[in-house]
């Protein structure tokens, strides 16, 4: 029985599941960032159409980093 291809498949699956993770958690950091560095008004409004994640999602991620935002 050749597993080759079902393995390789199974390789790619999880890199790109690794990269996903990556680039989630890259996201998540630089909104924080962003959101902390500015008190302007409209920051959280463009996080939230570059991102397309809820306002109430922004509110999450910022409790759960551990730091007030500006």
């Amino acid at each position: 029985m050749d597993t080759a291809k079902l393995e390789l498949a199974a390789h790619r699956y999880r890199e790109a599941e690794a990269a996903l993770d990556a680039a989630r958690a890259d996201l998540q950091g630089e909104a924080v960032t962003f959101l902390r560095s500015t008190d302007e008004r409209g920051a959280q409004a463009a996080v939230v159409r570059i991102t397309g994640w809820s306002r109430e999602y922004l509110r999450r991620l910022l409790k759960n980093s551990g730091e007030p935002a500006a």
